[in-house]
Parts: C-alpha cells; sequence; structure tokens
C-alpha cells in the first residue's frame, strides 16, 4: 500500500498558463530562437483487491514541466529538450539553462522547427473529456467497486476457485501548452476503469485465467462491477480444457479485443516515422490499394468523449479526421510535422508528446468502420475456422509483413464455437493479411483508443500439431 503527498493547495492555484508562456520568454532571452513548452499535472487511483483482501492501494499526484528550444535559423535548427518536476525558480533556471546549452552541441537539422503560426490552433465546443465523478467516490467505495467486481467472477461458478484481483483505477490529467509562435491552449481530461481477473481450474488440476473490463470518461459510463464479473467469468470458463488442433489453412475470426492489435499494426505501417525511415512495407504506397475493398480506416480526434480525443495534438496543431484507408486505397499517412516535412507532405495532427523528447506520432481514435453483420452471422458461415481470443507475444515484422504468433481461441465446426483450442500459431503476412479481411462485423466499440470490430481473414495458417 502506498500514497503519494498531493499538491498543496496553494500551488495548485499557480496559473500555469502564465508559468508556460513565462518559460517561453525566458527561453528566448536566453538565446533560444524558438521555444515551446508543456505542462502536466494530474492524479491517479489505483487498488487491487484479491480474494476479497485490499492487495495495493495507490494514490498519487504529479506535475512537471518540459521545454524543447530551437537555435540558429529555420532549415538549420539545432533542437534539445529537457524536463524538470522542480517549479522553483532555481528549477526553472535550470531547465532553461540545460536546453540552451544542450542545443549548442547538437547537430543542425534541416526539418526541426515549431508548425507556421497558421497551422496552429484548438478545436472549440465541448468535447466530454473531464468529468469531476472519477474522483468522487470515497476510497473505501473505490475499493468497494473493485470487490464487487471480483466477487461477481467468482460466484458464477464453483470452479472458479481463484483470482487475479479485481481492480479499480482513477486519474484525471491537466494539460498545458505555449510556444513562441503565438500559439496557447489547455485542456482536462478523466479517466476511469473496472476490471476483473478470475482463474479456474479442473478436477484435473488445469488451470485458465481470462478477464474483463470496463472504461470511461465518467463514472456513469461504466459498467456494473457486477456484469464485469460475469463477463470475466465466462470468458474464462470457455477457456477450460484446451485442446491442440492439426495445422491448416482455415478461415480466422478475430475477436474485437485482439482485432485491435491488427489495427496497430496498420497504424504502425502508416506511420510517418516508419514511412521516412523505409521501416514500413507501405513506403510509397499513396494511392495504391493495400487491403480489401470493404476496409476503410479512420483516424479521428475530434469525436467528444472518446480516448483518443482532444482539441491539438502534441505541437499545437487542430485535432481532424483523417482517412487512411478508403475502400482498400491508403489515402494518408499519420504525420507530424518533422516527418511531415521529411516526406514533402502536410502533418496530420498526429503528433504526441511527452515532456521530455521530441514529438511522436500518437493516433486519435483509429478504428476500422463496421460493417452490417453481427459477429454470430460472420461465425455462422463459416464451416470450419479459428476464433482467436488471445494472442502471444509480438509476432509482426513491419518491414517485410511476415506474422507468426502464439495464440488460443474457440474452434468453429458448423458455424458455431466447439470447444477451446490452445498451443496453436497464426501465421501469414500482413501485406496479404489486408487483403484477405473478408467480413467485418458490426460491433465497434472503443475501450481506448483504438478500436476494431469483429473480423474474418482468409488464409491464414493455424500451426498446430
Amino acid at each position: 500500500m502506498s500514497t503519494a503527498t498531493p499538491i498543496p493547495a496553494a500551488e495548485n492555484t499557480l496559473n500555469l498558463q502564465q508559468l508556460a508562456a513565462d518559460v517561453v520568454e525566458r527561453a528566448l532571452r536566453a538565446g533560444a530562437t524558438e521555444a515551446e513548452v508543456v505542462i502536466r499535472e494530474g492524479d491517479e487511483f489505483s487498488t487491487v483487491v484479491r480474494l476479497g483482501q485490499v492487495e495495493t492501494l495507490k494514490e498519487s499526484g504529479a506535475r512537471g514541466i518540459g521545454l524543447r528550444v530551437f537555435l540558429g535559423s529555420s532549415g538549420a535548427y539545432r533542437t534539445a529538450n529537457t524536463s524538470t518536476s522542480d517549479f522553483s525558480e532555481g528549477g526553472l533556471a535550470h531547465l532553461v539553462s540545460g536546453a540552451i546549452d544542450l542545443a549548442r552541441v547538437t547537430s543542425q537539422d534541416p526539418f526541426a522547427g515549431l508548425p507556421e503560426p497558421n497551422a496552429m490552433g484548438r478545436l472549440t465546443g465541448e468535447l466530454g473529456l473531464y468529468y469531476d465523478d472519477v474522483y468522487s467516490l470515497p476510497t473505501a467505495e473505490r475499493i468497494e467497486y473493485a470487490r464487487r467486481a471480483e466477487a461477481a467472477a467468482l460466484s458464477a461458478d464453483p470452479r472458479l476457485t481463484k483470482s487475479d484481483g479485481g481492480s479499480f483505477d482513477a486519474a484525471t490529467g491537466h494539460k498545458v501548452m505555449a510556444n513562441s509562435r503565438g500559439f496557447a491552449g489547455e485542456y482536462r481530461r478523466s479517466y476511469c476503469s473496472l476490471s476483473a481477473m478470475p482463474i479456474a481450474e479442473t478436477e484435473k488440476g488445469g488451470m485458465q485465467r481470462d478477464y474483463w473490463f470496463s472504461s470511461a470518461r465518467t463514472l456513469a459510463k461504466l459498467d456494473s462491477p457486477e456484469s464485469i464479473g460475469a463477463e470475466a467469468a465466462r470468458r474464462t470458463l470457455r477457456r477450460l480444457n484446451g485442446r491442440r488442433v492439426s495445422t491448416q489453412q482455415v478461415p480466422i475470426v478475430f475477436a474485437p479485443e485482439i482485432a485491435r492489435s491488427l489495427i496497430g499494426n496498420i497504424f504502425e505501417a502508416a506511420n510517418g516515422d516508419s514511412i521516412y525511415r523505409g521501416a514500413s512495407f507501405w513506403n510509397n504506397q499513396l494511392g495504391q490499394k493495400v487491403a480489401s475493398e470493404n476496409v476503410t480506416v479512420i483516424d479521428d480526434g475530434t469525436l467528444p468523449g472518446l480516448f483518443g480525443t482532444s482539441p491539438f495534438d502534441g505541437e499545437g496543431i487542430p485535432t481532424r479526421r483523417t482517412v487512411v484507408i478508403e475502400k482498400g486505397v491508403l489515402k494518408s499517412y499519420l504525420l507530424n510535422t518533422y516527418t511531415a516535412k521529411k516526406l514533402g507532405l502536410q502533418t496530420t495532427g498526429n503528433a504526441s508528446r511527452g515532456l521530455a523528447g521530441t514529438p511522436g506520432i500518437g493516433p486519435g481514435n483509429y478504428f476500422i468502420e463496421p460493417g452490417k453483420k453481427t459477429p454470430k452471422e460472420i461465425i455462422s458461415e463459416i464451416p470450419e475456422g479459428l476464433y482467436v481470443t488471445e494472442f502471444l507475444g509480438h509476432g509482426a515484422n513491419l518491414v517485410t509483413g511476415d506474422y507468426s504468433r502464439g495464440a488460443s481461441g474457440l474452434w468453429i465446426s458448423g458455424g458455431e464455437l466447439t470447444y477451446p483450442v490452445e498451443e496453436i500459431t497464426v501465421a501469414g503476412n500482413l501485406k496479404e493479411m489486408f487483403f484477405n479481411i473478408s467480413e467485418i462485423a458490426s460491433d465497434l466499440e472503443f475501450r481506448g483508443s483504438m478500436a476494431c470490430p469483429t473480423i474474418r481473414i482468409d488464409g491464414l495458417i493455424v500451426g498446430g500439431e
């Protein structure tokens, strides 16, 4: 059990927007040609209950500031980054001097620099990102949420004898950003989640575990502990007495939580960092067909209330809707300012930035557009196949597309889910897999910033006995 001392109320009243602007000015006075400041503060709570007893309880508050400076002239900038959690006069002075000193010894980069002033801005209107209620529950009630989820799972069946716990998490965050080209913006976010992970045991001593969870911006949209526990129990029990199957080529259906890993592969293949480094099999593929015609992939950071939504990206560019793949055709890479310059393109507003380091590339709300069939309808059309519920390890090569992962799931026979299978592999090539997505279900649901419905892929090899 651990707690962290919360930030004193007097310090909480500090005007972070003014502080960000002041640090930008300090950097310019110290010799920077351009400067960018990001300030983050937030609170986190987490508890895990195992077999009814509190195993971990953590509560913390944190705050930090990051500075990025540019020395020289556009097209020949030297750049460096520093960060600190020390907001004292001495801490801020060290932050600025450290960044300037580091920048002086770095190499010039013709692609470095802040976005153009006319490209920066932020979305207006209510985006549904912050709700006070995630911190409204007393600690005892938060613990009780976790306890109820675990209890519901364990009470579902006598074979559920052990547990990896029930958990409840809550967090709030505040981000402030300013730069020397006139941008200033801030927003707040909230988050809460609840999960249960029971363990089932057979009479012969075989054991399996699985989990289920719910996450939301507000407590009001969190699933009930009882429903989460019941679903975790169902998923765990269906894994008992798993078998191996013979090696064969059959249709494979990816459950939504597994299909998310595939959309992650699509994200990495379209990531501007991978493209300019020549580390993606989609290099020089804009305008080319890269997937089956039923595949449309969207990145949209503007959807209210979702986990990948924000009013601006990590460089102060307004978030937007980008069609990455339209009916199988690659329409856009995902870019920040740096990668856009490298590729001679325009940023897509996907800069992702922490306190330290240069901006990377992150998703907004990234998803495959759903189809019209239900998962049950898709499964009913398969005489023999595999429904994947878990992948093990990382087996995707984004340069060649080679794909091989350990897996477990449920065997499909006669259009029905029949028995659990385990100790198998699923192998193919991502370039071919995207073309072989033959069905996309209607069950799109966001439980994170990436989401994918149930999908069917043909032409894969199930490796078994």
